[in-house]
């Protein structure tokens, strides 16, 4: 036997004389373990019996390593909604406790990332990283934890920002009936936040695949992943993991929150989300009220809401923003769960399908929409070009209606038309093209000013992007002061006018 086999053989009695020592030492310990037994499967849901000490939602796991999460705790049975496929199981097969109530994965890693409510990786770009785990379901913050809402959460979108102003710690509502451009403006929103150091959580409940990677897409685009993180609980997923989808976005944005950040998060749609609670209850045997939702409907949507909040500086002065998506039928907007979300929120923005059949993008419908705390975080500039704008547009509206019967027009109503008309088309905007503050004032200055008076319909577009290149490149001192907040004084805005005349070419 030579050197190297002599040290190959010393080696192998050691590791084997290890290996005995530390079996004799090990003594086998016994663990409390409950396991049930599958009762009922239905159509996302399960029932379970003998797991008497299981908690409200604690992650059960059943066989093949499906998860499930209890929901009913009856004296009998547990009613749990399964968030995973549930093909493979049947009456009879065994549950365990995990002793673990529904968490998710938080942290930095989870920027850029597309995610299901678990936080399973859904983009194919291997784990998440996660800093911590937070409980979906968390307190809301104090009242004594909050700050006012006094900075705006700059949309891009003159109608909203200028009529509707959203401030950063809010919750406004986005509503209307199908296919009339909700998601628009909220992803117009999120592109809208690149530079602003504001995180977007995107959440989709319920929608086509298709549809959300079309969203993704748009957002690799303009650039918007790098700050971006998207929860999706598909259409064709069970509806328990749509339930939770809500209450996992809310608390991985919740992290960014308590880090400092300023947090912007969608909800697309809470229909979807109250559909599959209605479902689950519905099958788990929960008496049914109005439109046959359970009673406390009206409880998930505010224990989730009222998370959206700024925190005071003591807290770390984060904010979370929330952007609520609902849809309604046939403009019917006092049905059961629109009113309840209008009751909860802070205002909402409501989309018009007669305007969006009439070209006007983004539709929304000004008399119908308001902002009950917006108009206090606006900037300084805003109220003083816009300040009347949304009672003055409201009213030509009116007007406009009644004109159509013909009657003889005095000069001044005809004026007003007229006006009215150009702020209409100023108003329009195209997707994908949010505009920074500076020009948006400037253009809804020249329009309340009477510079586009002149101006055919027609030649309303291409005067906007001459005056925005106008204030661009001859006034970037005024535009610094638009975009900070301040106070510009009246010369200002008369340099404003005088540019915007004459860069559509319009004697003094």
């Amino acid at each position: 036997m030579n050197r190297d086999e002599q040290a190959l053989h010393r080696l192998l009695e050691d590791t084997f004389s290890t290996c005995q020592r530390i079996l004799g030492e090990q003594r086998p310990q016994l663990k409390y373990r409950e396991i049930g037994t599958v009762n009922f499967i239905g159509q996302g849901i399960a029932r379970i019996a003998g797991l008497p000490g299981v908690k409200s939602e604690e992650i059960v796991c059943f066989q093949g390593d499906s998860l499930g999460m209890a929901f009913n705790l009856d004296i009998d049975e547990v009613g749990t909604i399964l968030l995973d496929k549930s093909e493979h199981l049947k009456a009879g097969d065994e549950v365990r406790r995990t002793g673990r109530v529904l968490d998710v994965p938080v942290g930095d890693g989870l920027l850029g990332r597309v995610v299901d409510p678990m936080g399973r990786p859904l983009d194919n770009r291997g784990p998440v990283r996660a800093a911590q785990r937070y409980l979906a379901e968390r307190k809301a913050p104090a009242i004594m934890d909050r700050a006012p809402v006094t900075v705006p959460l700059q949309t891009g979108l003159k109608v909203v920002d200028a009529l509707i102003p959203i401030g950063r710690g809010q919750r406004e509502l986005i509503l209307g009936d199908r296919q009339t451009g909700k998601s628009s403006i909220a992803l117009d929103t999120i592109i809208n936040q690149k530079g602003e150091k504001v995180i977007c959580v995107y959440c989709a409940i319920g929608q086509r695949s298709s549809a959300v990677a079309k969203f993704v897409a748009d957002l690799q685009q303009y650039g918007a992943m790098d700050y971006c993180l998207v929860v999706f609980a598909a259409g064709e997923e069970p509806p328990g993991l749509q339930f939770i989808a809500p209450y996992a976005a809310t608390a991985m944005a919740e992290y960014f929150m308590e880090q400092g950040h300023d947090v912007l998060i969608v909800y697309d749609d809470l229909t979807a989300h109250a559909r599959a609670y209605r479902e689950l209850s519905l099958l788990l045997r929960r008496p049914p009220g109005r439109e046959a939702f359970p009673g406390d409907i009206f409880y998930i949507h505010s224990r989730l809401l009222e998370r959206s909040t700024r925190l005071n500086a003591a807290r770390g002065g984060g904010s979370l923003t929330a952007l609520p998506i609902v849809e309604t039928e046939a403009q019917n907007i006092s049905a059961y769960i629109p009113t309840n979300l209008i009751s909860i929120t802070d205002g909402q923005i409501y989309l018009s399908p007669v305007l969006f059949q009439k070209g006007i993008l983004p539709a929304v419908d000004a008399g119908k929409s308001v902002s009950r705390v917006g108009g206090k975080t606006q900037l300084a500039a805003y109220r003083a070009v816009a300040s009347d704008l949304r009672l003055s547009y409201s009213q030509f509206e009116e007007l406009e209606v009644f004109s159509r019967f013909g009657t003889r027009l005095d000069e001044v109503t005809r004026q007003t038309l007229e006006r009215g008309r150009r702020v209409r088309e100023v108003l329009k905007q195209n997707q994908y093209e949010p505009m920074p503050v500076p020009e948006q004032i400037a253009i809804l200055l020249a329009v309340t000013s009477g510079v586009f008076d002149r101006l055919m319909i027609t030649e309303i577009p291409a005067a906007e992007k001459a005056v925005a290149l106008a204030i661009r490149q001859q006034l970037p001192a005024i535009c610094v002061h638009l975009q900070s907040g301040k106070k510009l004084s009246d010369g200002d805005f008369q340099n404003l006018v005088n540019i915007a005349k004459q860069a559509i070419a319009i004697p003094e």
